[in-house]
């Protein structure tokens, strides 16, 4: 049987149990917003609960808190980012505008432990949520800066996972860099590609996503801390809101700073846009790669083939043998989630009105969300698919020499006209482009060789001017230009 403390707040009397270290705010709210299981990631909460000591050492060296209250207050701050009172944060992400209920439960567990450490009993209060905890402090501006500092904690994660998939990508792309295959646009042949200019080319994307993270982040480190209601800095000392980023600076190590204009940080959301557009821009292009990665694997004998993914396991519960590419699918999956995310947080920060934005708990849950996600599936896309991809160097040879791919290459040689009708015909007679000019004697083998060779395909190469006068010289060509 669970026994229970009264307390009292503005509305009237509120159970609590007896030995919980939230109180009524915390209370009415869990009744409140029952809506999803969904509780506030860890990050969020040790940054919420640094938030609350910088604080504290604020008021203190600003005169403004008792030193021996505002030393209780660091104390059970320090406790709560080590995780030790998190089964007492226990609200929904989706709750009452702004998030202060958030703001409040961590008030509500740190008074509790602070008035423990001195001598108290929980319920006590010695040391109050409001005028101690919370002192120069709004929800308004505690989450959104709680928002901005657990991204920066976790961003540093997320950056290393992607140079790790960066890095396994170029590996691949030197592996793969000799071995020539068709080239495809709007899902037809065309112009030859080496493997490796593919595999390169998805590494030079993700590392593009990666600095678009970093340089969105940078904006993530302007702070409105001491802004509190609505950025006036209402109830704080004129000089709280430096010394606040100063002493978040020494705890965080994150190179956060102060602003010029707190009111407008209390407004504008852009900052939590432009980051969680980086992500998704992130996720458009794993997308893509993934995506691409199946199709390139597709067969094994009725499709593409011409890589082959790592097995992982079966693909189906009724076809025997079958292995389909279950990392990318997985991968795709995570990356449709975090673009989702990312509509919901440019919509949530539309939702300024006048002096605030109260959609921060949404915001602050779907970035965290898309990155923990990104975090752990980028990882598992680079040891489970990246790193065990081979590459069926003999299937991509019989299907570029199969497509009219290289007939391009032959343009500046043969001229336009000429190659269509080439290309034609061997499609016609179900013959290679190679054999088709050889039969009429248009250019030698030897020569044919070097302008379909891999280093005069796939990059940018001045054209022989001595060889197309030869071959366009040749009788056999003029011979062939008659017959158009």
């Amino acid at each position: 049987m669970v026994d229970y403390r009264i307390e009292k707040d503005v509305m009237g009397e509120v159970k609590v149990p007896a030995d919980s270290y939230y109180g009524a705010f915390t209370e009415r709210a869990k009744n409140n917003f029952q809506i999803s299981g969904i509780r506030a990631h860890k990050e969020f909460l040790a940054a919420l609960a640094t938030i609350k000591k910088a604080a504290a050492l604020a008021n203190i060296e600003l005169k403004q808190l008792d030193e021996k209250i505002g030393k209780a207050i660091v104390k059970a701050a320090d406790e709560v980012v080590q995780g030790k009172f998190d089964e007492y944060f226990i609200l929904d992400v989706y709750q009452a505008g702004a998030g202060t209920p958030f703001n409040m439960n961590c008030n509500e567990i740190i008074a509790n432990r602070a008035t423990e450490i001195l001598g108290g009993k929980l319920g006590q209060y010695i040391i109050n949520p409001n005028n101690h905890v919370n002192m120069a402090q709004s929800t308004n501006d505690v989450i959104p800066s709680t928002t901005r500092i657990a991204i920066l904690f976790l961003l540093k994660e997320l950056v290393a996972e992607a140079r790790k998939l960066e890095w396994s990508l170029r590996k691949k792309a030197e592996e793969f860099r000799h071995i020539l295959k068709v080239g495809r646009t709007h899902w037809e042949d065309a112009v030859p590609i080496t493997l490796g200019q593919e595999f390169e080319a998805y590494a030079v994307s993700v590392a593009k996503g990666i600095k678009r993270m970093l340089d969105a982040s940078e904006e993530l480190k302007e702070l409105g801390i001491g802004g509190t209601a609505i950025g006036t800095g209402i109830t704080t000392h004129p000089k709280y809101h430096e010394t606040a980023v100063k002493k978040l600076n020494e705890l965080t190590k994150l190179n956060l700073r102060t602003t010029k204009n707190m009111i407008e940080l209390t407004q504008n959301y852009n900052c939590f846009v432009s980051f969680s557009g980086a992500l998704n821009m992130i996720a458009i292009d794993i997308f893509r790669i993934s995506n691409n990665l199946a199709i390139l694997n597709s067969g094994p004998k009725g499709g593409i083939s011409e890589i082959m993914l790592p097995d992982v396991e079966p693909g189906s519960s009724i076809m025997p043998g079958k292995i389909n590419p279950s990392i990318p699918e997985c991968m795709i999956m995570v990356c449709y989630d975090v673009m989702g995310k990312s509509k919901t947080v440019e919509l949530a920060a539309q939702y300024s009105i006048l002096e605030l934005n109260v959609m921060g708990p949404v915001i602050a849950y779907n970035i965290l969300q898309s990155m923990k996600l990104l975090t752990n599936t980028l990882k598992m896309f680079r040891e489970m698919c990246i790193d065990g991809i081979t590459a069926n160097e003999e299937r991509c040879d019989e299907l570029l020499h199969k497509s009219t791919a290289i007939a391009t290459a032959l343009n500046p040689y043969l001229g336009y006209q000429s190659v269509s009708k080439i290309v034609k015909e061997s499609l016609k007679n179900n013959s290679t482009i190679k054999e088709t000019v050889l039969k009429y004697k248009l250019i030698e083998e030897k020569d044919l060789n070097k302008i379909l060779s891999p280093e005069e395909m796939t990059k940018p190469k001045e054209a022989d001017k001595k060889l197309i006068e030869k071959i366009q010289n040749s009788g056999s060509y003029k011979k062939y230009l008659e017959r158009l």
